[in-house]
């Protein structure tokens, strides 16, 4: 209903609404969602059909106002204008600003509303679980908005990938304590090579990204280490993260079936190779980018799979 009252408040038309909400990277919130129920019922709290689906919702809106708050502020610092090198619609933004499609005015407006469904609804649904809910949520919403609103505008400062990997933790864990009514260990730990994963995305997506980021002072993480410098970063993340996998499992710390999470090596080790070959020639990087993406998706969803597995046999 709030993307109507937009619609007709901005004149602008739904399609366009959905188009700065980047629709395309929501899938990543949707799987730490799957992941997140997956470790609540193997610990013997089955999802609950209505807190589950508002849990998704609210981590949709709430990834949707991230993205979109990153758009008012990538615009107002000039860093989307001065992208001529961007991967479209991997990086870059929407673009939609700088085609005149939407004024940062009404996209800060979008951002607000968002926001305005997001807390009430956030309240209820900690109401509804567990008081744990609340300060993830706040602490979510906070870390969304401290990525690239200034003063901290910590994306500018090399830690984007620092936060995009604890929010997309949070997430997890916030999917399994609605369930469990409180926050527990186990997908705390299993959550983090799914955040790793995640960080990867945004590490991939700056290097086409930083010559323009440099030009404006966007002081990114690919742009302080350098094509080669993120490459390096970008294996040594990769596998950190399917190492903290095979580690927690082999000394039973998550489940062992979560093992199924490895799948996504081969994606991440494909990804890895490919910019190391093409550091030097960002625009060549659509496949790495591709493949970032699917191997965080498969992690996921490969670790949520194993578990439900359980139930079968």
């Amino acid at each position: 209903m709030i993307l109507r009252v937009m619609s007709q408040d901005a004149d602008l038309p739904l399609s366009t609404l959905l188009r700065m909400t980047r629709p395309g990277f929501l899938a990543i919130t949707v799987v730490a969602c799957a992941l997140g129920w997956a470790i609540a019922d193997v610990c013997g709290h089955p999802p609950r059909l209505w807190t589950a689906l508002a849990t998704m919702v609210l981590a949709l809106l709430a990834h949707a106002a991230g993205n979109v708050l990153n758009d008012v502020h990538d615009a107002e610092s000039g860093a989307d204008a001065a992208n001529t090198h961007g991967i479209f619609p991997f990086t870059g933004g929407t673009r939609l600003i700088q085609q005149g499609v939407v004024s940062v005015q009404q996209t800060r407006q979008l951002a607000t509303a968002l926001l305005l469904v997001l807390v009430p609804a956030g309240v209820w649904l900690a109401l509804q679980s567990s008081p744990d809910v609340l300060w993830m949520g706040v602490l979510g919403l906070l870390l969304a908005w401290a990525y690239s609103a200034p003063p901290l505008a910590l994306m500018s400062h090399g830690l984007g990938e620092l936060v995009v990997a604890v929010v997309w933790a949070l997430v997890v864990v916030g999917a399994d304590a609605v369930q469990r009514g409180s926050v527990f260990i186990v997908p705390v730990i299993t959550s983090l090579s799914y955040g790793l994963l995640i960080a990867n995305i945004l590490l991939i997506n700056g290097v086409p990204d930083a010559r323009s980021d440099a030009t404006v002072g966007k002081a990114t993480l690919a742009v302080r280490a350098g094509p080669r410098g993120a490459a390096c970063l970008y294996a040594c993340t990769a596998l950190l993260a399917h190492g903290w996998l095979a580690w927690g499992v082999w000394h039973f710390l998550q489940p062992e079936r979560a093992i199924w999470g490895l799948l996504s090596l081969p994606f991440s080790g494909a990804a890895a190779v490919l910019l190391w070959q093409r550091a030097d020639a960002p625009e060549r990087l659509r496949s790495a980018i591709v493949l970032t993406i699917l191997a965080a998706c498969v992690h996921g969803l490969g670790m949520a799979g194993g578990l439900l597995s359980m139930r079968w046999w």
